[in-house]
């Protein structure tokens, strides 16, 4: 088993000055502890979840990219683009230079997006549920045929574009995470388009699940190709007294047959916690393979 570290808040204490020193240190250290994917989310505004919506938040894949350029190992994906925000072969472009400036590390976290506030705040068009999901599988088709080297053109009812080339190519085709738990719409999607599910950890995952593997069924794909990833709180509290509950549910999540824990470190990037996780959880989570 595998874990990986979102950075959801921006609000760092040496305020905007700092901020840039203040991440590079927090995403090296990661990375050396251990953590093998670090993400951010997609958004502009912060969400409500983690704080004030004027609260820093910085873009995505901007963002992504100074990761890249103080990390060496870890996977670098956003947790989860909102196919509302970018069209498709811009994405596409941003994934893919990502990949190639990072020696291959970059994925696709794409989901159908939710936040209606940011987007009527900036202007974004924020169709119904419906359309989100129309665009969300549109957007997948169209960044893997250009992943595949297919410079076709393009046609959906959405999207037209008549070349899709793309050089360069990424170094390997990056990963797909379509995320959410959404057993109609999402996890069907994940069992037709995905490499990767993300779960959110809560008393359903297991139905979640079985529901994924009868989409694998319904779609003719292999289960085991998908890797199953949940949002899971990194919380060992304070100073790592909660370690032992910690690895207690890692051991419960790998007996489901879950790949990864990827969340946030509650109360931000601490550098003695990454330091717990890098002495004594990634060791004992990496003996769960």
């Amino acid at each position: 088993m595998e874990l990986g570290l979102q950075v959801p808040d921006f609000t760092l204490p040496g305020g905007t000055a700092a901020l840039g020193g203040e991440l590079a240190e927090a995403v090296r250290a990661a990375d050396d502890a251990g953590f093998a994917y670090l993400a951010v989310m997609d958004h502009f505004f912060q969400i409500p979840s983690v704080g004030p919506s004027d609260h820093p938040m910085l873009e995505a894949y901007t963002t992504l990219g100074y990761f890249a350029a103080h990390t060496r190992r870890a996977k670098l994906f956003t947790y989860v683009t909102g196919a509302i925000y970018r069209h498709p072969g811009l994405l596409a472009k941003a994934v893919t230079t990502l990949d190639v400036l990072s020696g291959g590390r970059a994925m696709l976290g794409i989901g159908a997006g939710w936040n209606e506030e940011e987007a009527r705040g900036l202007g974004f068009p924020f169709p119904s549920t419906s359309e989100r999901f129309e665009l969300l599988e549109e957007n997948l088709r169209y960044v893997r045929q250009m992943w595949d080297e297919d410079e076709k053109p393009f046609s959906s009812k959405h999207f037209t574009a008549e070349r899709l080339l793309n050089s360069p190519q990424p170094p390997h085709r990056p990963p797909i995470m379509v995320g959410g738990g959404g057993e109609k719409k999402t996890l069907r999607l994940v069992a037709k388009y995905g490499d990767f599910c993300n779960i959110g950890n809560g008393p359903d995952l297991e139905r979640k699940l079985d529901v994924l593997k009868r989409h694998c069924e319904t779609e003719g794909r292999d289960y085991a190709e998908i890797a199953t990833t949940v949002y899971h709180y990194l919380d060992i509290g304070p100073s790592g007294e909660k370690t032992g509950e910690f690895l207690a549910e890692a051991r419960r999540l790998h007996r489901l047959g879950v790949h990864a824990v990827i969340g946030p470190l509650p109360g931000g990037l601490d550098r003695d916690r990454i330091e717990i996780f890098a002495q004594d959880i990634i060791p004992a989570v990496k003996e769960l393979a």
